[in-house]
């Protein structure tokens, strides 16, 4: 008798060299409700699914997953919730890119707008005919500024606390060069940074975890280059889109940059984004991301029943 197996239909792709598995087939139905609650049923129910997805023996701790849903809103294109290694994400810069890209790819979409429902809002995309997708993002802004923090073996460290779809402490003069061949001592620093500011109980607004620390230099062909340390210990290797939007929450605080002036952002490898913003009502910004995505694969992920690692290997 032929062993059966357990499907799971994914579309692979990487965004400015950070990948995205995208899930297009095979996860338990998550219902009709807003992105944010389907989200809150995927983690309390049904978590083993990212873990297959994402987890080592089929993944690794830089791959983002991102689960493709039914939108509530008919105008939309799509809902999608995005997770890792460690958990969920309310919004993935990147992983948006990379899931129109792949709409695209599934001859889904065609160029043009399209809106796309998140766990933590609404954003728009725009698919233009060079290929690369411009992202309005969600309402970003600089919670506190000049925060310091004493790290151990480096001294006093000053960072900015903002959002922009995820929760950043960034640093604008990272005492260790942003370079690919020093990946190694960033994510240490970067690792020490976030254990200070839990063990001094540092938070964004309403005591929510900061789990993505940003570092800045400087870069020739770029306004700046960054290093973004993701949950899960894992660092981007593109210049993170929702890291970009905290970014630009904070030079538009310093009035360092005007409304609708391009900012190029690199990421630790050189690969950009093109990003802008205009003021919201509410006080902080609306930025826009602009990046490239490139499809890498088309999978079906296999589920063996008697295979002990089918959820992938954990701690537990």
């Amino acid at each position: 008798m032929q062993k059966q197996y357990r499907k799971i239909e994914v579309i692979d792709s990487h965004t400015a060299g950070e990948p995205t598995r995208l899930v297009i087939n095979g996860f338990p139905e998550l219902g009709d409700l807003n992105m944010a609650s389907r989200l809150e049923i995927l983690r309390t129910q049904y978590d083993q699914w990212r873990c297959t997805t994402i987890l080592e023996p089929r993944g690794n701790d830089i791959l983002v997953g991102a689960l493709l849903c039914r939108p509530q809103n008919p105008k939309a294109a799509a809902g999608v919730i995005f997770f890792n290694n460690e958990g969920y994400l309310g919004m993935c810069g990147h992983g948006t890119i990379g899931l129109i890209t792949s709409l695209h790819f599934l001859g889904q979409i065609s160029y043009g707008n399209h809106l796309i429902e998140t766990p933590v809002g609404d954003v728009t995309a725009q698919l233009h005919q060079d290929g690369s997708v411009s992202i309005q993002n969600v309402y970003s802004y600089r919670y506190r500024k000049a925060v310091q923090i004493n790290i151990p073996d480096v001294g006093v460290i000053v960072g900015d606390i903002a959002w922009g779809g995820n929760w950043f402490f960034l640093v604008e003069n990272s005492p260790i060069d942003i370079h690919y061949r020093d990946a190694k001592a960033l994510t240490e620093l970067c690792l020490k940074i976030k254990q200070v500011l839990a063990s001094q109980g540092i938070y964004g607004k309403d005591n929510q975890e900061i789990d993505h620390i940003e570092l800045f230099g400087s870069h020739p062909n770029a306004n700046s280059q960054s290093f973004v340390l993701c949950p899960g210990g894992a660092y981007d290797r593109s210049p993170c889109g929702t890291g970009t939007s905290a970014k630009l929450a904070c030079l538009a605080a310093d009035k360092k940059l005007a409304a609708g002036e391009i900012w190029h952002q690199a990421s630790v490898i050189g690969s950009q984004f093109q990003a802008s913003y205009q003021p919201s009502d509410e006080g902080g910004i609306i930025p826009t991301i602009r990046g490239t995505a490139y499809i890498s694969g088309q999978n079906s992920l296999l589920i063996d029943e008697q295979d002990p690692f089918r959820f992938g290997i954990t701690a537990a």
